[in-house]
């Protein structure tokens, strides 16, 4: 796990009523005392925290919070201290403040349940940075506020605010990805990690079969996930490959007395049925769990799936002498068949699917360690690794076709890194990152039948063997200058081997190697409590990025042949980002500029090859608010952004120029109910903006999500019974692809007269066959029951 450091902005649910019975307690005391409030990552009081507090000299005093979080600890003088929190089952923060007479009460809160021990910062608001989490732009989303996107089907476990999550194909297939302006598809400018202590475990897979840096979020099991925590990627020199314009981290529940524990629990809706479980000693001093989960359905479409998916998470802590040693260890399989893209706006859809043969199977392996070694006062030694084997069969038609995308790989890496403290006000980090993935049989098969009984025979369009590696020094300083200035700056030097050997055209096979530095910095600054405390907090942050771009991948020139390009891309970003406290109400404004090299896009799944986008440049404006209520929370994001082409001028295709999220959690409803609803909207893009083979633009469909989930807890927290819904509109999945004339599989396609939405016989181009496709979504109800083992959650 990784520390945090933009609490306020960032964490807006803990802004609770109870910060201000603390206040009023503080008020109260007399002399030179230290008073406020501790909260847990619900916003709800930690009773038996414990607050030390050391001074410039080495002087410590200490304290506990009180029933209520509470706390007032009389120090021995006003001046600098460190303040250093613990609570059982929580991350320890700490925090430098400078305690005078004019000192009003403090908050202290617990960014979320965390991996075990590892150390999190937390801060007052955006202008505050840390060594491990120096974008103050991160957010932070504990489990519990957040929805079930899929319940008790696969795709994204949780839904992340201002983040729209894609199932576009249905079935085990992951899901598509988009921030503002950026057309993530599976993975590729968006870095995934999983944490394992203080140790990022990429799950984006480079030169995937099916996507470049495809990430699949079906690994996890939804109820042991602790939280999610998204930033800009660019501006922390612990982030690597794919991070060019949002990094998202998953971190799983911690062993301990906050974990869920032994639980079953039993997700259904009419197609589909889902049962997982957990396992955790009774004894909580024994810091391990283990989670499974089986999972049958048939999926929302009409196009029966048939799916099936087993996995399991298990987690467990060691802590020898000065060594806290986390070990991790994923499964899944997964199976099914899928409906796919078809052509939007027909009066009446045929079905879902156009082809029945389509079907996806994938299965991976993962065991990650991370040793955190506390080797004084001051320093701090990590020495993490993982290993990861990865297989997929993916069947699909987009219009031209069957075809086949397969690979098997391992992926490998481990990173070795030291911090130390010099003094309050300066610290250091250095570390070596080293990451490969190994992929074997990295095919593209196009099938040559249109039978739907038959799978043969086919072509190989693409068969290759790739090796990619990437060996990172890191170095990064953190620091104050004075009491509202503080500053990051990172240099992570990047060293990429990459072999492609292919298999069919064996001249086309490379061997390149490339080094390339990525410099990162950001300075902040916060107000205070003198005269300037009416303004705003500030930061600015640039920073540079990369990621590797499939090197099967060839552009199209003029004349038809295949040109290859570079394979690695290269972004610079900048970014401001203003934060205000007002009302009890946390605001906040980020403004970004993200600049790209060449770009590819995906490999046309039917010839290899791929659509040269030029340089990009992205710009964005955020604004979201968050409030904090003795009966729940309520938080908003809106994002505008216009993405554009910086040869032709045009808009970046199926980049997402408006995002609005609304989310609410109500924890007092009438008859003990806890409720979470939450609205989604992404409005139109362009999904196709014209070439030399065809002048016509397609603009997607704004799509609309409503989510709701109520839970109602009985036998003191044993048992729980659950309800959620979700009401849809429109089309997920939205794209464009160039559909055969018999695209219904000998069917007569309907592109008669009348049949479009304006009733115009050319309403879907059928000259050219070029169609805006995706899968009409679905509105569902399901339920779920869930037991608890050895008492209140």
């Amino acid at each position: 796990m990784r520390k945090f450091a933009v609490l306020r902005s960032t964490i807006f649910l803990f802004v609770t009523l109870g910060v201000v019975a603390a206040i009023t307690a503080a008020a109260q005391t007399t002399g030179l005392h230290f008073a406020g409030a501790v909260f847990d990552p619900s916003g709800r009081p930690v009773a038996g925290a414990r607050i030390e507090l050391q001074s410039a000299s080495s002087a410590k005093t200490a304290g506990a919070s009180g029933s209520d979080g509470s706390f007032s600890i009389a120090l021995p003088a006003w001046g600098a201290y460190v303040v250093h929190v613990e609570a059982a089952g929580f991350a320890s923060v700490s925090q430098t403040m400078n305690l005078t007479a004019m000192s009003e009460p403090v908050t202290l809160r617990f960014n979320q349940v965390a991996a075990a021990a590892e150390n999190i910062v937390v801060s007052a608001d955006v202008g505050e940075i840390a060594l491990a989490s120096p974008d103050p732009s991160q957010k932070i989303m504990v489990r519990e506020e957040l929805l079930d996107a899929n319940p008790g089907r696969p795709g994204a476990p949780i839904s992340i605010p201002g983040m729209p999550i894609e199932t576009a194909a249905g079935g085990i297939k992951a899901p598509q990805y988009f921030v503002p302006g950026v057309a993530g598809d599976h993975g590729e400018p968006i870095a995934q990690y999983i944490a394992v202590g203080g140790y990022l475990v990429s799950n984006n897979l480079s030169a995937n079969a099916h996507g470049n840096g495809y990430a699949d979020p079906n690994i996890y099991i939804s109820a042991v996930l602790g939280s999610v925590g998204t930033d800009g990627g660019a501006f922390n020199a612990l982030e690597g490959n794919h991070a060019l314009n949002m990094a998202a981290t998953y971190s799983l529940r911690p062993p301990g007395p906050t974990q869920a524990g032994r639980f079953v629990t039993l997700t259904s809706d009419y197609r589909d049925i889902d049962l997982a479980a957990g396992f955790a000693p009774s004894d909580p001093t024994k810091k391990e769990w283990l989670a499974i989960e089986a999972n049958y359905g048939n999926g929302l479409m009409r196009t029966l799936e048939h799916r099936k998916q087993f996995k399991w998470n298990a987690m467990r802590v060691f802590t020898p002498g000065a060594h806290e040693l986390t070990l991790l260890s994923i499964g899944y399989w997964g199976h099914s068949h899928e409906g796919n893209l078809v052509p939007i706006g027909y009066a009446v859809q045929i079905n879902d699917t156009l082809d029945p043969r389509q079907q996806d199977q994938t299965h991976t392996g993962l065991l990650a360690a991370s040793d955190r070694w506390k080797i004084g006062e001051n320093d701090e030694a990590d020495f993490s690794g993982f290993f990861r084997t990865y297989n997929l069969a993916l069947f699909s038609n987009f219009g031209e076709g069957l075809i086949r995308q397969s690979e098997f790989r391992t992926v490998e890496g481990a990173e070795a890194r030291a911090s130390r403290r010099f003094a309050q006000w300066i610290e250091a980090l250095a570390g070596l990152d080293y990451n490969e993935d190994d992929i074997h049989r990295d095919n593209l098969d196009h099938y040559l039948s249109a039978d739907a009984q038959v799978f043969g025979p086919f072509a190989k369009v693409l068969s290759n063997d790739i090796t990619i590696r990437e060996a990172a020094p890191v170095v990064a300083l953190h620091g104050d200058l004075g009491t509202h200035v503080h500053f990051y700056a990172g240099l992570r030097h990047e060293q990429i081997w990459m072999n492609n050997t292919d298999k069919l055209k064996p001249d086309q096979s490379s061997d390149q190697e490339q080094g390339f530095e990525n410099p990162k910095a950001t300075v902040s600054w916060t107000p205070g409590i003198g005269p300037a405390r009416c303004l705003p907090s500030a930061s600015f942050s640039i920073g540079q990025a990369f990621f590797t771009q499939d090197p099967r991948i060839s552009a199209a020139a003029a004349d038809g042949q295949p040109v290859h390009a570079s394979p690695f891309e290269r972004s610079h970003s900048e970014q401001l980002v203003l934060e205000k406290e007002m009302s009890g109400t946390d605001v906040r404004l980020t403004l970004g500029r993200t600049t790209t090299t060449a770009t590819l896009a995906k490999i046309d799944p039917d010839n290899g090859l791929a659509d040269d986008e030029g340089p990009g440049t992205l710009k964005y404006l955020t604004a979201s608010m968050r409030r904090q209520f003795r009966f729940g929370m309520l938080q908003a994001v809106f994002s505008k952004a216009d993405a554009r082409d910086d040869n032709t001028g045009l808009p970046t295709p199926e980049a997402p120029r408006t995002i609005f999220d609304v989310l609410a959690a109500l924890d007092k409803l009438p008859w003990g109910l806890h409720g979470r609803g939450e609205y989604e909207y992404v409005g139109h893009k362009l999904l196709d903006v014209g070439n030399d083979q065809h002048s016509a633009q397609y603009e997607a469909i704004p799509v609309g999500e409503t989510r709701l989930a109520a839970v109602r807890p009985f036998l003191d927290g044993r048992l729980e019974l659950g309800a959620s819904a979700e009401i849809a509109r429109g089309y997920t999945g939205q794209t464009t692809e160039t559909m055969a004339p018999d695209w219904t599989l000998g069917q007569t396609p309907y592109c008669a007269p009348g049949s479009g939405a304006s009733g115009a016989y050319n309403d879907f181009d059928c000259g050219t066959n070029e169609q805006a496709v995706g899968i009409r979504m679905v509105s569902w109800v399901g339920g779920s029951v869930s037991w608890r083992f050895g008492g209140r959650r």
